[in-house]
């Protein structure tokens, strides 16, 4: 359990909040790369660690993530035009004209003298936008702080062996963490998800995963955040492996299953009471089928169905995810509630929009959590109290890879599977 000055420090990641400076120290995803397709494409409103800001995509070319309001009274900027190609980029507020680079810099006061060098001090809060890998990342941390671009896996593949997608997610970003963390609850809400699902169905693993429903967890402290390794019996002298790296402030990836597309998430904070919930599936050695990427379209494994002409899930609370009570009781699906995304997203927003953690009562498959929630306000506190820069903030912190293994009683998961723990390029994930 924790401490309510704790939870409250873990869970507002606003400006000026500790959890939020951490949080701007790193790379994070904003869009994805198709919501800004082309110059001059219609601007997107972002809202992301309770900041309302605008992305656009100029009629040159120029990526920028500004403040979404106009310096003048206020107005919307998604409202505003770009000025056609060869005449300097930027956007233009609608209702006097006022023009803004992609840095948040005032171009043009049209009210206002050439030389009164008025539009020179008007300048808008703006964010670095950069497009890797079929995303758009952004930094919102202090210029001199800025890391090197991402460099996670499934970003680096060529564009056929990987898919993403994004969600809104109902509660606060730390249930959804908790979750993507929390592999003991896999035998019994995914359970039926594991027999049918094309996405994890047919692994030889899945086997140890309805047998064993103790499964007891070993965590691993790393300099950039954990390792969560699982173990469920698997011969009478093996075991079998489910290890998740978490990386701060808001990375996972699920240990694979056969040889099926690996699984990921970021958590990131729209404000402290919703998140977006990115996830991603990539194959390190070969392009996803046709099938595969069908029925992730499809909303299978952990991508879901939206309401048509948003990131909302078509499954949400207002229709009570479509739980079908019948399906329940017939084994179809363990919580009545389609589709294993959705089965955790229902159940996390389900504890409202912020767990109150003072009145939980943790056991021992809750290690990951405990770590996770220690390490986090230890890196919170010490950037914030003595300036202590974030760990993982360097993409060579991203080269690490989830891993599904059997071994050995007597041998220790981290040592024995520390290569299948690395980024091997071409190579498949170690998988079961």
């Amino acid at each position: 359990m924790l401490k309510k000055e704790q939870n409250d420090l873990l869970t507002q990641s606003g400006p000026g909040t500790p959890l939020g400076e951490l949080f701007r120290r790193y790379w994070l995803p904003v869009l994805l790369s198709r919501e800004l397709p082309e110059p001059g494409c219609e601007p997107v409103r972002v809202k992301l660690l309770s900041e309302r800001l605008l992305a656009i995509r100029d009629e040159e070319d120029n990526l920028g993530l500004i403040d979404e309001f106009c310096a003048h009274r206020g107005v919307s900027l998604w409202f505003g035009r770009y000025d056609e190609k060869g005449q300097g980029g930027g956007i233009r507020c609608p209702y006097h004209g006022w023009k803004y680079s992609v840095d948040g810099q005032c171009l043009d006061v049209p009210s206002e003298p050439e030389d009164s060098g008025f539009r020179d001090r008007i300048k808008l809060t703006a964010y670095p936008l950069v497009e890797r890998g079929g995303i758009l990342w952004t930094y919102m941390g202090p210029p001199e702080h800025q890391p090197p671009l991402p460099e996670y896996e499934f970003a680096m593949v060529p564009e056929n062996q990987r898919f993403i997608s994004k969600r809104i997610q109902e509660n606060n970003w730390l249930q959804a963490l908790e979750g993507g963390i929390d592999s003991s609850h896999v035998s019994w809400l995914h359970r039926d998800s594991l027999k049918s699902d094309p996405l994890f169905k047919g692994a030889a693993g899945n086997q140890y995963n309805f047998k064993d429903l103790r499964p007891v967890f070993e965590v691993v402290d790393t300099d950039t955040g954990l390792l969560v390794g699982v173990r469920r019996n698997a011969d009478e002298d093996t075991y079998y492996w489910r290890i998740t790296p978490w990386l701060m402030p808001c990375f996972t990836m699920v240990p694979p299953r056969g040889d099926h597309p690996v699984h990921g998430h970021f958590w990131v904070p729209i404000d402290d009471e919703n998140c977006w919930a990115w996830s991603f599936d990539y194959h390190a050695a070969r392009p996803l089928t046709e099938a595969e990427v069908r029925a992730m379209e499809d909303g299978k494994g952990i991508h879901v169905r939206y309401v048509p002409g948003t990131f909302r899930p078509l499954q949400n609370k207002d229709n009570d995810y479509l739980m079908d009570r019948a399906a329940q009781k017939a084994g179809k699906t363990f919580s009545g509630v389609e589709g294993i995304g959705m089965q955790d997203a229902s159940l996390q927003e389900s504890m409202g929009p912020i767990q109150d953690r003072t009145k939980e009562h943790l056991t021992s498959t809750d290690n990951g959590i405990v770590k996770m929630r220690r390490a986090l306000m230890k890196a919170v506190k010490a950037l914030a109290e003595e300036g202590v820069a974030p760990p993982g903030t360097h993409p060579s912190a991203h080269h690490v890879r989830s891993a599904a293994v059997i071994l050995p009683r007597d041998q220790s998961f981290k040592e024995a599977a520390a290569e299948a723990l690395t980024v091997q390029p071409g190579q498949p994930h170690a998988s079961v």
